[in-house]
């Protein structure tokens, strides 16, 4: 009993001892917990002030210690840049605790020195480097520096180049010089390049498939190793296309340090070329295989193509985009049949689920506003993505003419099912500076400056873009022909869909053979979008026209217009447009047509009305051949009250916008003295195909033809063609067109060819 009631006894002793030691400890804690900071002290700085670093800590006197204030500190003292390592110190002070923090400062870079370079000057290399003196030096940034520095190297032709460095750092002052170590190393030149075990293509094509050339006249033939790899990758390609999926290729590089020459050897060994076994597809429930079928360019029995098939999945993955499925993954599986000894392609389907559009939202436009580029979107939040509506969208932002890149991301959006579209543009100049001069026969010295703002705001002052408002300044002078003209367009009227625009005028004409022509005038003009394509406009005109300066072989159809005469008209237009692109159109159509009726009831001089048409249509072949069609006609006729449309408001063809090789408005009737005295009849047509030559240059053939009529009983009766060719080329100035056209029926005494000459400038 005694025993059993002394372990008791025991027992609760222990438990005792254990409850005093615990509540103890845990008393000890809370009262450190509760410890007051009565001191911050900041040990090593040297350069950083202590009040700099102070401002940067939550730990202040007279407040309580907490580890998680130390913590964030330490944190924030590096996140700061300045130190390579930063230490906290506590010691008990002054019934409280002192906290020390103890930094190592990184070295200020006071000079940075070049010592190597013999081939590329201090001020280009320092173009490179982030690190700058005055500041920490952060070793990351330096490495990164060197790596930008030998890559410059590597591409000047010193691939061997090796690049070090040393910092010699002042103990006192913590100020660093940085010597950055170049040994430069022979600047090879190629001489040969031999290509060796290729069977099924020539070295001729894969020598041309390279950026990498051979010391010619005509080429540095420096090796540049990042072209060189490339390079590989290309012929790699050339093969991979032709179905040898396991080419390898060893190049191997030999050197003549004494002639500073080098020597490449491309082995290649081609392997098998394989061919297309059977295609499955797996796992589709929204399209039928054959709908997958008819946008797979890898058929069966076709050569095997590792980069069709790439192209394949992703065609499928557009397929279930346009239908809004975004999340459709397309998982292509090749296995090498050893039986039929081809490859066969099983493209896994997994189709996901509906995706609808959470938010739009756009950027990258640092000039023109959001509403800009909201109102040429064919969608509209909450709508399923739609790939035919976001393609149209990306078209019609591009066509206005403000963007040279436009696309597309998406973001997780406020559910699984929705994604926020990301509309990403980059801005491209807007203003458009162009000027020119020329000489003929007809219009003798004449130049011309124009000064184009597509893009602007009548309400941002002072750089006055951002809008989508066009506005057009211009001016040609010469001893033959003056034009001064302003227009100004709002394409959005109140935030509709209605185009509202004013121009005003002053023109000089000398070119007429045997009169001068004045206007001055002006119109107002509104537009309306029909459909997605179609666009309608209505406007009204007014001018005062004035005719003099009559030779003395003038005919009755210049006499009779002689003086001023006020002319007032009222005209009716339309315009379908579904090329791809409107400024470097490749496929597509453009309609254009008007009709216009002018008299006195509106209080002009004439009665008349008169329509015209035109269209292109443009074919791409072969991706980079371009043909475009041309056909305008045109018809006029007097009205109740006039004896003969004037001769200023007829149809006349010749010249570069027309009937190339032709004398300007040459052709169609004339007067017993030869002078044009033009048509109420008109037809032409041209065929242009251009393709491409080198980088940023096209070359263009055409053939023109046509004629302008009297009347409507003469139409048909004789035709003029000419065929002709010339050059596109897209300068760093803006782009220029250069033309010479041959007339087939040229008239006796007349040229039987001539040059047209076209440029702008873009600022």
């Amino acid at each position: 009993m005694f025993l059993r009631n002394k372990g008791f006894f025991i027992l609760i002793l222990s438990i005792g001892v254990v409850l005093t030691l615990f509540i103890g400890v845990n008393a000890q804690q809370q009262e450190g917990a509760r410890k007051i900071v009565t001191d911050v002290r900041i040990e090593n700085n040297k350069i950083i002030s202590t009040q700099t670093i102070l401002s940067k800590i939550k730990t202040k006197p007279n407040t309580v210690f907490t580890q998680e204030f130390i913590n964030e500190d330490l944190k924030r003292l590096y996140s700061t840049d300045y130190f390579s390592d930063v230490s906290v110190d506590i010691e008990e002070f002054k019934d409280g605790i002192a906290v020390t923090f103890i930094v190592t400062e990184k070295p200020v870079l006071s000079e940075i020195i070049f010592e190597g370079n013999k081939s590329i000057n201090t001020k280009r290399l320092n173009s490179f480097l982030a690190i700058k003196t005055g500041e920490t030096l952060d070793m990351r940034i330096l490495k990164n520096d060197l790596d930008k520095v030998e890559e410059y190297y590597g591409k000047k032709g010193f691939h061997k180049v090796k690049i070090d460095y040393e910092i010699d750092v002042n103990e006192v002052t913590n100020e660093a010089i940085l010597y950055i170590l170049i040994e430069e190393g022979i600047r090879y030149r190629i001489a040969r390049i031999f290509v060796k075990g290729n069977k099924s293509i020539s070295a001729k094509e894969i020598l041309k498939s390279m950026k990498t050339r051979r010391d010619t006249l005509l080429t540095s033939g420096f090796f540049k190793e990042e072209v060189f790899e490339r390079d590989l990758e290309r012929i790699k390609a050339l093969y991979l296309v032709r179905g040898y999926s396991d080419v390898k290729i060893d190049p191997q590089l030999d050197y003549n340090p004494d002639q500073k020459k080098m020597y490449i050897t491309l082995l290649i060994d081609e392997g098998k070329q394989y061919k297309v076994g059977t295609v499955k597809i797996f796992g589709n429930h929204l399209f039928t295989e054959k709908d997958i079928r008819k946008v797979l360019e890898m058929k069966e029995e076709d050569i095997f193509n590792q980069l069709s098939s790439e192209e394949d999945c992703a065609s499928i993955s557009a397929l279930y985009f346009d239908k809004g499925y975004i999340f459709a993954h397309i998982r292509p599986q090749t296995v090498f049949n050893e039986k039929t000894q081809k490859i066969d392609i099983t493209y896994s389907i997994a189709e996901g689920e509906l995706a609808y559009i959470d938010k739009v939202i756009i950027r990258g436009n640092d000039k023109t506003k959001d509403v800009v580029i909201r109102r040429e979107l064919r969608f509209t939040p909450g709508e399923p993505f739609d790939g035919k509506k976001l393609q149209r969208s990306k078209e019609r932002i591009y066509n206005l003419g403000f963007f040279e890149e436009v696309t597309y991301d998406i973001e997780p959006g406020s559910a699984p099912d929705k994604k926020n579209l990301i509309v990403n543009v980059k801005e491209t100049k807007t203003g458009e500076f162009s000027f020119g001069a020329g000489y003929s026969t007809v219009d003798r010295f004449v130049a011309f400056i124009q000064v184009t703002q597509r893009n602007f705001d009548i309400t941002n002052w002072p750089t006055f873009t951002g809008a989508g408002q066009e506005l057009t300044i211009k001016a040609d002078f010469g001893t033959k022909r003056q034009d001064y003209v302003l227009n100004f367009t709002e394409p959005w009227i109140f935030g509709y869909p209605l185009s509202c625009g004013l121009d005003g005028y002053r023109t000089f004409r000398g070119t007429w053979e045997d009169f001068d022509e004045r206007r001055t005038g002006g119109d107002i003009r509104f537009g309306k979008e029909f459909t997605e394509n179609t666009i309608g406009n209505l406007m009204y005109k007014f001018e005062q026209v004035e005719i003099s300066n009559l030779t003395p072989d003038v005919g009755i159809d210049v006499i009779q217009e002689e003086g001023t005469h006020p002319l007032s008209r009222i005209l009716l237009g339309f315009r379908n447009d579904v090329r791809d692109n409107r400024y470097f159109p490749s496929k597509g159509h453009v309609i254009n047509g008007s009709a216009q009726c002018a008299g006195t009831f509106l209080g002009g001089y004439s009665n008349y009305f008169k329509i015209e048409a035109e269209g292109r249509k443009y074919f791409t072949h072969f991706e980079k051949l371009i043909l475009e069609l041309r056909l305008g006609m045109g018809f006029a006729e007097e009205l109740h009250g006039s004896t003969t449309v004037p001769i200023y408001e007829r149809f006349f063809l010749g010249g570069p916008n027309t009937i190339r090789g032709y004398k300007f408005h040459h052709v169609g009737p004339k007067d017993a003295a030869g002078h044009p005295i033009g048509g109420k009849v008109m037809l032409m047509g041209s065929a242009e195909y251009t393709f491409p030559l080198i980088a940023h240059l096209r070359g263009a053939v055409f053939f023109d033809g046509g004629n302008v009529w009297k009347d409507i009983n003469e139409f048909g009766s004789t035709f003029k063609t000419s065929v002709g060719a010339g050059v596109r080329v897209k300068t760093p100035l803006g782009p220029v067109k250069i033309d010479y056209g041959y007339g087939l029926n040229y008239d006796p005494g007349d040229k039987r060819g001539r040059w047209e000459f076209n440029m702008s400038r873009e600022f």
